[in-house]
């Protein structure tokens, strides 16, 4: 590993930060991007359960996951009209998809530019043997060819390998993404039109301290 590593020269540390950094990038993704920590099946139907029977604790709500603080921003304004829930489910939506894309973007770059540092360590390899072979005695040089031929070949092949798994698991995340919306998306909707053909009283408990969604029902 360190012969490659040396081989490769200096351009081989940019492509080690590169590795590294997306290794960080896709272990704390894989960790975060869990469809049942963000949107777990059922919340909906639950909260459409506890707004009927006028026990619905906001606080619990919002702490239970992502979709439970989205759900709970479209209550909180559910007095106010049908479009104000959308709305304000819309924006709290949109706050959680932006925490789920965060780290994609740097991760997309890095599976883009490490193939251009490979190769541009291909092309300096390549003068460098060229360089070789134009001078005098370029013939009988062959440990300094042999150099600039093996960092043309080792820059490639890492930077090639940081970028093949970068760019699978961008790909993957993105798919993970939408997938976790559009279950988002079914369940908001679920509760939006609950709450359309709702002609109860709507009653939240508010308290911080025992979170239990089944407490008391305190009208605000």
């Amino acid at each position: 590993m360190m012969d490659a590593l040396i081989a490769g020269g200096w351009l081989m540390i940019p492509l080690l930060g590169c590795s590294l950094l997306a290794t960080v990038i896709i272990i704390e993704r894989l960790w975060t991007l869990r469809a049942k920590r963000i949107a777990p099946y059922g919340l909906g139907q639950e909260v459409c359960s506890l707004v009927a029977r006028g026990q619905v604790n906001l606080y619990w709500l919002e702490g239970h996951s992502p979709l439970g603080g989205v759900l709970a921003a479209g209550l909180r304004n559910a007095r106010l009209g049908h479009e104000q829930v959308r709305a304000r489910l819309q924006e709290a939506a949109t706050a959680v998809i932006h925490d789920m894309e965060r780290f994609l973007s740097p991760l997309g770059t890095i599976a883009a530019i490490t193939p251009l540092i490979g190769l541009l360590g291909t092309v300096v390899g390549m003068i460098e043997v060229f360089a070789v072979i134009v001078s005098a005695d370029g013939v009988g040089r062959t440990a300094e060819l042999a150099g600039g031929i093996s960092r043309a070949l080792v820059t490639t092949a890492a930077g090639l390998t940081v970028a093949i798994p970068a760019l699978m698991f961008h790909r993957y995340f993105q798919r993970r993404v939408e997938e976790i919306t559009v279950r988002m998306e079914e369940q908001a909707s679920q509760v939006v039109e609950f709450l359309a053909h709702y002609r109860g009283e709507i009653g939240f408990n508010d308290q911080r301290e025992g979170e239990r969604p089944g407490a008391e029902a305190r009208p605000t």
